[in-house]
């Protein structure tokens, strides 16, 4: 076989091109570490690594949000508590205000400090979370949510939606409350119906607690009855009631719902009991209404009022009672809110905790895909280094060959 000079340096040049291709090859998996730095190196393995890549963004995203979620709802917790203690606070007032030693100063003390409960409560329902975004205007973040208007009336501004974080595929928790069903939209009352004494009462009869005891009972006479009474005392503490038409409420039998009350008694009928205090004067009576709603503002505006109007002693008490329902109505969906928020921040922290061990286990993957070991690719960079160089010096060892060498 012959083999023409041009041959032998084809071969040598093809022969230290691809060592040197190799080499570079191998340099650069140790200078990044990776054993796939572009799709050529490992066309399967570049699939996986993009695949691997997207996964680990999206989870990344996840708990992004998780995080930012986590943020807001704590923020939230803690204003919701201030909150509470807010309403506790005025509801001490008002169990003072019913004190009918207190004089009239003591009570216009009590109203400014209620007036300066009132403006720090408007203050917590306008606070923002660490971007400066309302926490209870809805989905209106950027409007401040609780307005004064003419009067000094508050208003909310805000809307009733709520704002939802994705969390997962399919999973979103919801990162805020709106305002309306927190400090506006709150039942009046026990929650289903609210029993006042008659403003025109002259006697010192004072409604006290009040509540469903026979829900069916109470639903059924209520639909008949038009969702109201009036109850009417007369000598003796003798009573009876009428409906929202003015017509007697009848019993089972048929016959009209009456009794005779004594100081420090209750009177019950149609599912529900009402607990009474003091000497009703004949002519006196007290209004049962179902339903009704209530805003926690208007309630501490009405308590203020009553602390620094005139009324008599059993006015007072019997006002100050029914506010005292109202605050325990807000205060019973701030708690509820709290527990919710609680229940959110637990789902958001197992899945934080579940992306962070997917993270880990991904990264792994990634790596055993991606990265080169390192160890081994210096041992190749060195051996093809040196294989380079003994192709370099076989070449020109060759390359200064000539037939002038043989005839010597």
């Amino acid at each position: 076989m012959r083999l023409s000079t041009s041959l032998m340096y084809q071969q040598s040049v093809s022969t230290m091109l691809n060592q040197q291709s190799a080499l570079a090859i191998t340099q650069n998996q140790v200078s990044t570490g990776k054993r796939i730095n572009v799709a050529s190196d490992d066309p399967a393995g570049a699939g996986q690594v993009l695949s691997l890549d997207h996964i680990l963004a999206v989870n990344d995203q996840y708990s992004g949000n998780i995080d930012s979620a986590t943020n807001r709802l704590s923020i939230e917790q803690t204003v919701l508590s201030s909150v509470g203690n807010l309403l506790d606070s005025a509801r001490s007032m008002a169990i003072q205000g019913i004190n009918g030693s207190l004089s009239g100063s003591d009570r216009s003390g009590m109203a400014t400090q209620l007036g300066q409960l009132r403006d720090q409560l408007v203050q917590l329902a306008n606070a923002g979370d660490s971007n400066g975004n309302a926490l209870f205007a809805g989905t209106s973040t950027t409007t401040t949510p609780f307005v004064e208007g003419a009067g000094g009336v508050v208003g909310y501004v805000g809307n009733d939606a709520i704002q939802m974080a994705s969390v997962g595929p399919g999973l979103k928790v919801p990162t805020s409350d709106a305002g309306s069903g927190l400090f506006v939209d709150l039942p009046a009352g026990n929650g289903t119906f609210t029993a006042s004494a008659g403003a025109a009462n002259a006697g010192t009869l004072v409604v006290g607690a009040n509540s469903v005891t026979d829900p069916a009972a109470w639903s059924a006479g209520s639909a008949a009855n038009g969702g109201s009474y009036t109850i009417t005392f007369g000598a003796g503490g003798s009573w009876a009631v009428t409906n929202a038409s003015g017509n007697p409420v009848l019993d089972g039998s048929g016959n009209p719902v009456v009794g005779t009350y004594q100081s420090g008694g209750s009177i019950g009928f149609n599912g529900m009991t009402l607990s009474l205090s003091g000497t009703p004067a004949s002519g006196d009576t007290v209004q049962v209404r179902a339903g009704g709603r209530q805003d926690v503002f208007a309630t501490l505006d009405s308590m203020i009022a009553t602390l620094q109007g005139a009324g008599r002693d059993a006015q007072v008490a019997n006002q100050l009672s029914r506010q005292i329902e109202s605050l325990d109505q807000a205060k019973a969906g701030v708690t509820n809110a709290e527990v919710s928020i609680g229940g959110r921040l637990n789902t958001l922290g197992q899945q934080q905790a579940v992306y962070q061990n997917l993270k880990v286990t991904y990264q792994q993957t990634l790596s055993s895909v991606q990265n080169v070991d390192i160890y081994t690719a210096i041992g190749n960079l060195s051996s093809q280094s040196a294989a380079l160089q003994a192709s370099q010096q076989a070449f020109a060892k060759v390359n200064s060959t000539t037939l002038f060498d043989y005839i010597k």
